[in-house]
């Protein structure tokens, strides 16, 4: 039961983002940005869909129940959802999950992003470590936390040279 909680809760999450990240990127657009890394984005996505099956296979299958430290590991992802909203909050319309650009506008420099560049993709990094951790899903934790560093390795590379081309100051 307590899988199935974490789980509908983490969908319910990620769906209601990809309903704001639209808004924002209707709003950017309406706005003049650009839309950068496209090719990249349908793995994107497809890790992330990966993710969610081959986790709740893994536990399934497996028949694992949360690990021994589930209450630590619970406690960190509540902290990372907290960093996550920050995130989002501190971005405001500018947040999107593709690499959206509104030429001549301002880097954020607030929130967390006055003490790490992409806070975000930590963020994500440690969720895929923590989740599955939380319910001994340890080939889930593996594979998807260097899948997502395969990922971000291309992901960061992208949005860096939109926004270094891009954003005032930065030119």
């Amino acid at each position: 039961m307590f899988f199935l909680i974490i789980l509908t809760l983490l969908l319910i999450q990620r769906l209601t983002e990809l309903f704001i990240a639209r808004q924002n990127e209707r709003w950017m657009l309406q706005h003049g940005a650009i839309i950068y890394g496209q090719s990249h984005y349908p793995y994107m996505i497809l890790l992330h869909v990966g993710f969610f099956l081959f986790f709740t296979v893994e536990v399934v299958i497996s028949g694992q129940r949360p690990a021994r430290f589930w209450p630590i590991f619970l406690s960190v992802f509540f902290l990372l959802q907290f960093a996550r909203y920050w995130v989002i909050i501190s971005l405001g319309k500018y947040w999107n999950t593709k690499i959206i650009v509104l030429p001549n506008a301002a880097l954020i420099r607030k929130g967390p992003f006055r003490f790490i560049k992409h806070p975000n993709y930590m963020i994500v990094t440690l969720e895929l470590l923590v989740v599955p951790l939380m319910f001994q899903a340890y080939i889930t934790a593996i594979l998807f936390f260097f899948l997502n560093q395969w990922m971000l390795f291309i992901r960061i590379r992208k949005e860096d040279q939109a926004l270094q081309q891009n954003l005032a100051g930065n030119k």
